[in-house]
């Protein structure tokens, strides 16, 4: 036929799928010209092919099908400019995420160099920090079942997903039982959040202060000697312990190979 195009052309011409073009029939977004009753091989015309730019260039701002094809069958300007209008809303709300994951992975990039530095292994130091906004549960913690367990209850805890890839994860050791040298028990889990986007009541905040800190290879399991030896720096400086102890895992187990590539770094709050 004179100007007519098979659906195999048409998908050479406009790189569509003939799956795709058979389904946009199926759904009556755009239907072939003509039909042949014998071997039922679909035919388009050349007055079809702005019809299919359109839908495709539609589709590629985003819109829906089903919002392409009542555009396409009620034509209203006024209506596609609200329709385009309301997906660059969309758009830019996911640019903002984008942004927000992109800073996050950056984040974690400079997390993981800082957190690797061989040099800084077994060092005792004084760190100053500015208040840190962390999601916490109060709960026992005094085996790995339930370190598992209260981690789950964590994620849980509100509605919005706290993000334990992106976060640091950690425990704590009430200050009293620092003081009695206790280091066996954890008070609490928590995790850091970046943004204050979680309900007040979910919140705390680890104050502002000097923190003696010291990191070294290994997991809780092996924080009993480097607890000692903090407390120790903390009686001899003549320092007082004011709030409970932080118990990070640095670098995300998932990330490491071998224990020795985690890294846990112990931080309490003392008062000079």
């Amino acid at each position: 036929m004179k100007d007519c195009f098979t659906i195999g052309e048409i998908s050479k011409l406009f790189d569509i799928n003939t799956k795709t073009l058979r389904y946009y029939d199926q759904i009556d977004l755009f239907k072939p010209s003509y039909v042949n009753k014998n071997n039922k091989y679909r035919y388009y015309t050349l007055d079809q092919f702005q019809y299919l730019e359109t839908i495709t260039y539609l589709k590629e701002l985003g819109l829906s099908l089903d919002r392409i094809r009542y555009h396409l069958n009620n034509v209203d300007a006024e209506e596609v400019i609200n329709s385009l209008e309301e997906q660059n809303n969309i758009i830019n709300r996911r640019i903002n995420e984008l942004e927000t994951i992109k800073q996050r992975i950056n984040n974690k990039i400079l997390q993981i160099k800082d957190f690797t530095r061989i040099d800084l292994l077994g060092t005792i130091r004084e760190l100053d920090f500015d208040d840190r906004h962390v999601i916490e549960l109060k709960n026992s913690i005094k085996t790995c079942y339930d370190l598992e367990l209260s981690l789950r209850k964590l994620t849980k805890m509100s509605e919005k997903k706290i993000s334990l890839t992106y976060g640091i994860v950690g425990v704590s050791i009430s200050k009293e039982n620092l003081k009695a040298r206790q280091f066996k028990e954890y008070e609490s889990i928590f995790v850091m959040i970046e943004e204050e986007k979680y309900h007040k009541e979910l919140i705390k905040i680890f104050p502002k202060g000097t923190y003696v800190c010291m990191r070294f290879n290994g997991t809780h399991e092996d924080a009993k000697i480097y607890y000692e030896k903090l407390i120790d720096y903390i009686n001899e400086k003549g320092y007082e312990v004011i709030d409970d102890s932080l118990e990070m895992e640095l670098v995300d187990p998932s990330l490491s190979l071998t224990k020795n590539e985690i890294v846990t770094e112990l931080q309490i709050l003392v008062k000079k």
